[in-house]
């Protein structure tokens, strides 16, 4: 039991030793004590038999202290030589490190020029690493410093455009590359105002094209206009504007004899020189519109350009618009006029076709609506200012010249046509009263004289303009007498110039012949039944116009009136229309009706020019009312009267019978009613015997004269009828058939049928106070004295007549 434990304790006290012993030598062996005995004495400490351990340790400590004993025993012998050897060596290392301290300062003082190079070296290849890095650098950063300067250059030379695509590149492409650099942020912030500075620089330009534009349209519609008469073949001078005077070269100074250089236009920059090959858009350089408006585009503003462009255009549009007060004047103001519109439009329509979206077709057809309004008001204004045809006919011209001009361009210009409708009434009416001067001329230069040609040659040149044609005239010899005076001929061809002058105006209009036909036919009557119709009237009704002046102002008008015929005619042939006067539509001339009026008017002057002449004889009629006997023969101023009368009546033979026959029975009438008058004048209160025979003398030679037939075409007896009042009255005074007056009064059969029961009163009256008057002087006799009794019986009677009339009138 005993053995057994005993047995049992050696065996265990061996395995711990042993284990003990396997500590010692992972100890031993150990190179790095933290890392690997800290784990072994955990192990021991964690046991409970680490004093055994100790005691193991230090048992292991004493056996390698004998061994290191046993081992320095061994070797003393060697070490001490070792320690003799090593003192020897000391001596010679001594001198060994003499020697290389020797050669070391040596090798020192020698390496320090090297040394030296050296740094020199190191210092050069870091600045050749450095110059290396800032090229490379500086080789990135170029480009944007190239880019930004052409940028500035851009800018310097306006050229906008470029400059902003350079901006966008610079600031998209170069300035990313080089962002780690400070500049670039003094790029990025400058970039906005870049940006605006270019849109203020293009609107700049904009501004100053739309400044020069304005005063160059002017130009640019002339050269449109001319290229547009050429094309029409329209003589170019009449849209060309008068050119400046070229500048007399200044004197020499008088000290020095030097001539001072004359001193250059300033020219536009957008106007280009003007050749006349180029259009009259090729005279702008419209670079700034296009600049800004890319720009614009490009920035996003494309919107704002638009409306400030159009803004702008619509009131450079109202000052074009707008004429000169005094336009009306002269020719030039229509040009300047037209000219600055063509100019305008122009260009607009330039803008239309090489831009894209800043003006459009609506916007152009709306400004150029508004326009013509204005410009058909202010021709309409103008135009009725004018006063000379010459005038108005080049103003028509040049309206159609710019209506070409602009149909040229794709405007709409018919209202146009329409308003030259307007002025060609108008251009009438200028030519009317141009006219009325002609034909009042024509009257005053005429001598009212038939014409009398000395030479074949004078007749041929007035039968060529007027359409006479007569046998007699023309087979008798010279001098050849036609019946009319000069007017006559000179007022026809008067009329066919105005023909000529209206159908001036009508060229161009777009009319059709009927029309232009129409309208030269109304025209001509408007001339004749208003202008020529006055300037008879004038003539016809002017003081102190004789009767031999009327007569053949009478047979002047007979052959106008004639001569409208060949007047239609000569209308249809210049015109190039068919007329037939069995046509309804086309507008005759109503010439002969004035030429008829005229002609009655005229006569209605000879009657009463007749009459104002018999006036002025009768006027020198003196009678002596208490005449005791007749002179036994007819006064003298009537004999003078009758005397006239027959001379003027065989000047009417060139007057129609009719004309002739009235003009007599009026002058026979007046005669009679003149003498009625003289006779039964309230002023004289007594009438003689022998005057009242005297007055009876006067009466019957006016009777022979109307018996004699001074005019051919009456009846027999029918200008005796003009005094057969007179010549009633007349008896009855003188045969004092009082009774018998009374007793038929109011029956056909009365033979004093024409006497009224008044002038029966006066003449009784007047042959009463004459014989009272005689018996103041001489008793009267019985015969007289019955007389006396038997005309106061009359007049009791007559009177009592007088008053029976009136009350069966009331």
């Amino acid at each position: 039991m005993d053995h057994t434990n005993g047995s049992f304790t050696i065996g265990a006290l061996d395995k711990i030793s042993s284990h003990h012993e396997h500590f010692v030598v992972e100890i031993e062996s150990s190179e790095d004590a933290l890392e690997s005995i800290g784990p072994l004495f955990r192990a021991i400490y964690d046991g409970d038999d680490h004093k055994q351990f100790m005691e193991r340790l230090d048992e292991r400590i004493k056996n390698h202290d004998r061994e290191i004993e046993r081992m320095c025993n061994f070797h003393y012998q060697g070490f001490i030589d070792s320690i003799h050897e090593l003192l020897q060596v000391r001596t010679e290392a001594e001198r060994v490190k003499a020697e290389v301290q020797g050669v070391n300062e040596e090798l020192q003082a020698s390496g320090l020029a090297v040394l030296k190079k050296g740094e020199e070296l190191m210092q050069c290849q870091q600045v050749q690493l450095n110059i290396s890095a800032t090229i490379e650098r500086l080789s990135t950063c170029l480009p944007v410093l190239q880019t930004y300067g052409k940028l500035k250059d851009q800018m310097k030379c306006k050229r906008y455009y470029p400059a902003l695509k350079t901006l966008e590149q610079l600031e998209h492409t170069y300035l990313p590359r080089v962002s780690e650099y400070r500049f670039t942020k003094i790029m990025y912030d400058q970039i906005p105002r870049l940006r605006e500075a270019i849109k203020e620089a293009s609107m700049s330009d904009l501004k100053d094209f739309l400044e020069s534009i304005r005063k160059h349209s002017s130009k640019i519609g002339e050269v449109a206009m001319q290229h547009s008469a050429e094309q029409h073949s329209i003589d170019p001078a009449l849209v060309r504007m008068p050119r400046r005077k070229r500048k007399a070269p200044p004197p020499p100074n008088p000290f020095t004899g030097e001539v001072p250089a004359p001193q250059p236009e300033a020219e536009t920059d957008i106007y280009k020189d003007a050749d006349e090959e180029l259009s009259a858009q090729d005279l702008v350089d419209f670079s700034p519109v296009y600049r800004c408006w890319h720009i614009y585009t490009v920035l996003g503003a494309g919107d704002v350009f638009e409306s400030y462009y159009r803004k702008q255009r619509k009131k450079q549009a109202k000052l074009c618009l707008q004429p000169a007060t005094n336009m009306h004047e002269t020719l030039d103001g229509y040009k300047r006029y037209f000219h600055e519109l063509i100019g305008f439009f122009v260009v607009e329509d330039n803008i239309l076709h090489t831009t894209s979206g800043l003006i459009s077709k609506s916007y152009l057809d709306d400004l150029w609506d508004m326009a013509l309004s204005k410009i058909v008001a202010v021709l309409r204004t103008h135009s009725a200012y004018c006063t000379d045809p010459d005038l108005m006919l080049s103003i028509k011209n040049l309206i159609i010249l710019f209506c070409h001009t602009l149909e040229g361009y794709g405007f709409f210009v018919a209202r146009l046509y329409g308003l030259l409708v307007e002025i060609r009434d108008q251009y009438n009416e200028i030519l009317m009263k141009q006219w009325k001067s002609v034909f009042m001329e024509i009257f005053e230069e005429d001598n009212y004289t038939p014409i009398t040609v000395q030479y074949q040659a004078e007749y041929v040149d007035i039968v060529s303009v007027f359409p006479f044609h007569d046998s007699f005239v023309e087979k008798s010899p010279l001098p050849k007498r036609f019946p009319f005076s000069r007017f006559v001929p000179n007022v026809y061809k008067q009329v066919k110039e105005y023909i000529f002058a209206c159908l001036k105006f009508s060229e161009d209009l777009n009319l059709s012949q009927t029309e232009i036909d129409d309208m030269v036919r109304k025209s001509t009557n408007f001339l004749l039944t208003r202008t020529l119709s006055g300037c008879l009237s004038s003539l016809i009704r002017k003081p102190g116009l004789g009767l031999a002046q009327l007569i053949q102002i009478t047979i002047n008008t007979e052959y106008l009136e004639t001569a409208c015929i060949h007047l239609e005619d000569f209308i249809s042939n210049v015109t190039g229309t068919s007329y037939s006067r069995e046509v309804s539509h086309v507008a005759k001339l109503q010439g002969k009706s004035m030429f008829k009026d005229a002609r009655s008017h005229t006569e209605q002057q000879i009657y009463q020019a007749l009459n104002n002449k018999i006036d002025e004889f009768l006027e020198l009629a003196i009678y002596d009312w208490t005449l005791s006997e007749s002179r036994g023969h007819a006064s003298g101023y009537l004999m003078d009267l009758i005397a006239f009368l027959q001379s003027t009546f065989m000047s009417f033979t060139n007057l129609p019978d009719k004309v002739a026959q009235t003009a007599c029975m009026c002058a026979c009438k007046h005669i009679a009613e003149c003498l009625s008058s003289i006779l039964l004048d309230p002023n004289a209160k007594s009438l003689s015997t022998g005057a009242l025979q005297q007055f009876n003398l006067d009466v019957i030679q006016c009777e022979q004269f109307a018996s004699s037939n001074p005019v051919p075409g009456f009846d027999m007896g029918a200008l005796l009828m003009a005094f057969m009042e007179l010549r009633q009255l007349l008896d009855l005074g003188m045969t004092d058939d009082w009774s018998a007056y009374l007793r038929d009064f109011g029956q056909d059969r009365n033979k004093y049928l024409l006497v009224s029961p008044q002038s029966a009163i006066l003449l009784a009256e007047k042959i009463t106070g004459g014989m009272k008057k005689a018996g103041v002087f001489t008793s009267m006799k019985k015969p007289e004295k019955e007389r006396k009794k038997l005309l106061e019986t009359a007049l009791k009677q007559l009177r009592v007549l007088v008053n029976a009339s009136s009350i069966s009138c009331r």
